[in-house]
């Protein structure tokens, strides 16, 4: 007696294949718009900060940073693998940041250079990202901070301020971010006055270490730091906290 030869569900094939080829599509799209941003930042960014001045007066440039962020505004990111996600949230952040200052340009810096304004600029203000609109706190604290638990996002995130970690001139992304990120924070705390420098028996630290203190080690900060710094700082240390500069990380 002929039996029929058995063969898997057709659906879940299907759907594999369908979630494979979303996963693809969804990675060559950040792929093009990715190279699309690193090109620009080579451009304009520099270890002193970013030439907007320059940026602003090149309309086609500012019209590719717009692509940029539109292709932002329309990525699924329910497609994409942890790393690639941590990585398309950082550009995000960055990408707005720079097309909201070109778009303000001449600026004093975000909010230009008032509390009130920035106060608009980072709470108020709505950027498309993924489809849904959300203002920059939004974007670090409900999406990048809470579901990602990575205190070394602060060194990677750029507000476009003189006290913020500098902006990298390459865009994030999955297959190094972990790398970035280590030497993004070693960088802060080890050659950036800006983030760490030591007045005799006193350790002078940014106020993102005050802001989101429960970020770093619950808090524990000397132990915190010594994971990166070259030269340990001791245990009892007395801290204290950089006015932060929120002028313009204006270069050129």
């Amino acid at each position: 007696m002929l039996t029929r030869p058995s063969f898997p569900p057709l659906r879940p094939i299907l759907l594999a294949a369908a979630a494979t080829l979303a996963s693809l599509t969804a990675t060559a799209h950040a792929d093009s718009w990715q190279s699309q941003y690193t090109t620009l930042l080579q451009k304009y960014v520099s270890p002193s900060g970013v030439n907007y001045q320059a940026w602003h007066a090149h309309s086609a440039d500012r019209a590719s940073l717009a692509a940029v962020t539109n292709a932002i505004a329309e990525t699924n990111p329910a497609t994409l693998t942890r790393n690639q996600q941590l990585a398309f949230y950082l550009n995000a952040y960055n990408a707005n940041i720079l097309a909201e200052i070109l778009a303000d340009f001449p600026t004093k810096g975000p909010g230009n250079g008032s509390a009130l304004g920035r106060a608009k600029f980072f709470r108020w203000n709505k950027i498309t990202v993924a489809g849904k609109k959300l203002s920059f706190a939004d974007l670090e604290n409900k999406i990048i901070r809470k579901q990602f638990n990575e205190p070394r996002i602060h060194f990677a995130l750029n507000c476009a301020s003189t006290s913020c970690p500098p902006l990298p001139n390459l865009a994030f992304h999955a297959d190094t971010i972990d790398q970035t990120l280590t030497t993004l924070t070693k960088n802060y705390l080890n050659e950036n006055p800006h983030g760490l420098k030591l007045e005799g028996p006193t350790v002078c630290l940014s106020e993102i270490f005050d802001w989101y203190r429960a970020d770093f080690n619950d808090g524990n900060l000397i132990p915190y730091l010594n994971q990166y710094r070259t030269k340990k700082i001791p245990a009892g240390t007395n801290i204290k906290f950089i006015p932060y500069d929120w002028s313009l990380n204006q270069s050129g």
